[in-house]
């Protein structure tokens, strides 16, 4: 510490959200509370803010499309992001998704069908739609109702995502709901993600209510006689996912300039090392920071070699972390020659499809002020564990293979009047089973002092991400008492 072993001096790794989210909590909550802290953020790309990353494009009708980069909402379950952007100023900006015109497709014998009303992320809660959907044979539905007789589990161990789908509901809802659904929003492998780690929720509607179905009722129950906010009767309810009106960087531009430290965009970090009772960082200009507490929001594959001196078990354990490469193309397209009526939030895709792209999202429907009136927006998503093979092809063979794939699916054989591709290499960490116990243990062997936080290890959401950063403030603040 300085200043006769009074402030603390943070060094703060990775300007993405976690990083930025961290260094804002550490300033007010240290403001508030009197304590003296000090801290450089440190960035070695050109710009703030990770994937979150928005294009506007003008020159089409009387507003820009709005193109998101990286991902285009965040839960609002999770409080933490509604939290720091209504700190930040900006619920006037808050666009909710169009849920009125909520419909996702499944692509099914390579057409999309509609997911039945009433299934509510893989767990059918009407009989109806359900009964009489194409997309689950007569005996896949029958297996999908055992779940009502099915014994729950009896301990509390970890199980891949692909396992607790077939225990519960069988192999077809596994294959047409549950793998596109939920392991496209991990990019993950259902047969390795973690139950415990990305959706530890049925695991307790299981255990509370012996069966998922039983468990989804009581919970569309349980919100549906739950006070309204502030007593409004009439009040709508929040949607389940927001966005910002001018794109998610939206979220960055209000949150960089609230930062008060030393925050250096284009610095790396080169080595960490012990110095006294602190540690000293080699920067990649040349220079170097002495810092009595250290926040590695990086991926892990950067904080590895960071720590493998001064932590080597840590350091071990970060490595055992895979990361998967995704990306998009977005295609703008004047409304009146698409025949298609793009009337629902989009197409998943299961793995047993065999495409070459992972989902498409209708984003001008799925959000307004997304595209200009007349004219509107999608966006293809490949990559990940599913197509990795699309990472190496060339943007022109990428649009190309988009193109097709769009008019397979959706009829749509227009020229577009733009597209934008995004590709995020080793972006995406992977959750495989064991997760938890893996990060609990790379934790324990940390040194006093260093702290991780960010995607790789208790939630790849903005939420998460704003809650990991925070939480990592918070102990560098209760360790300075």
């Amino acid at each position: 510490m300085s200043e006769q072993n009074s402030r603390v001096d943070v060094a703060i790794v990775g300007g993405g959200i976690a990083g930025m989210a961290c260094a804002f909590h550490l300033q007010e909550k240290a403001a508030s509370e009197g304590k003296p802290v000090a801290y450089a953020l440190l960035e070695r790309s050109d710009r703030w803010g990770g994937k979150l990353r928005t294009e506007r494009i003008d020159g089409y009708g009387d507003a820009p499309f709005i193109v998101e980069a990286g991902p285009d909402s965040f839960i609002t379950q999770k409080p933490w992001g509604l939290q720091l952007a209504r700190q930040l100023g900006l619920e006037s900006e808050f666009l909710p998704t169009n849920d009125h015109k909520r419909k996702t497709f499944v692509l099914h014998k390579g057409r999309p069908a509609a997911m039945p009303d009433g299934v509510l992320l893989i767990v059918p809660t009407k009989f109806t739609p359900f009964a009489l959907t194409p997309l689950i044979s007569p005996w896949g539905k029958l297996r999908m109702g055992m779940d009502l007789f099915i014994p729950a589990k009896k301990d509390d161990s970890d199980e891949t995502l692909a396992g607790f789908i077939e225990r519960r509901l069988g192999r077809e809802a596994l294959d047409k709901i549950a793998e596109p659904l939920l392991s496209g929003i991990y990019n993950a492998e259902a047969e390795k993600q973690s139950m415990m780690a990305t959706f530890p929720r049925f695991r307790e509607m299981e255990k509370q209510h012996g069966s998922l179905m039983r468990g989804m009722l009581a919970s569309m129950r349980a919100r549906l006689t739950a006070p309204k906010p502030n007593g409004a009767n009439g009040s709508k309810p929040m949607s389940m996912f927001m966005s910002l009106a001018g794109g998610m960087e939206r979220l960055i531009d209000a949150l960089h300039p609230r930062l008060t430290g030393d925050c250096r965009l284009n610095t790396g970090v080169q080595s960490i090392a012990r110095n006294g009772e602190g540690y000293r960082l080699e920067l990649s200009d040349g220079g170097t920071l002495d810092a009595d507490a250290i926040v590695l929001a990086v991926p892990t594959y950067v904080a590895g070699p960071l720590l493998a001196e001064i932590a080597p078990e840590a350091a071990a354990g970060l490595d055992e972390i895979r990361y998967v490469s995704t990306g998009t193309i977005s295609f703008a397209y004047k409304r009146d020659e698409l025949d298609h009526p793009l009337d629902g939030f989009g197409v998943v895709i299961p793995r047993s499809e065999n495409r070459p792209i992972n989902a498409i999202t209708w984003t001008s429907t799925k959000f307004d002020q997304r595209a200009p009136d007349g004219y509107a927006l999608l966006r293809v998503f490949f990559g990940g564990s599913r197509s990795p093979e699309m990472m190496q092809r060339s943007d022109e063979e990428i649009e190309q293979i988009a193109r097709q794939e769009l008019k397979a699916i959706m009829d749509i054989d227009a020229t577009p009047l733009f597209h934008r591709i995004f590709r995020w290499q080793n972006a995406t960490p992977q959750y495989d089973v064991g997760h938890l116990e893996r990060v609990a243990a790379i934790e324990a062997a940390l040194p006093a002092g260093l702290h991780l936080t960010g995607s790789p290890y208790r939630g790849i959401g903005i939420p998460d991400c704003i809650h990991q950063g925070q939480q990592a403030a918070e102990k560098i603040l209760d360790s300075s008492d």
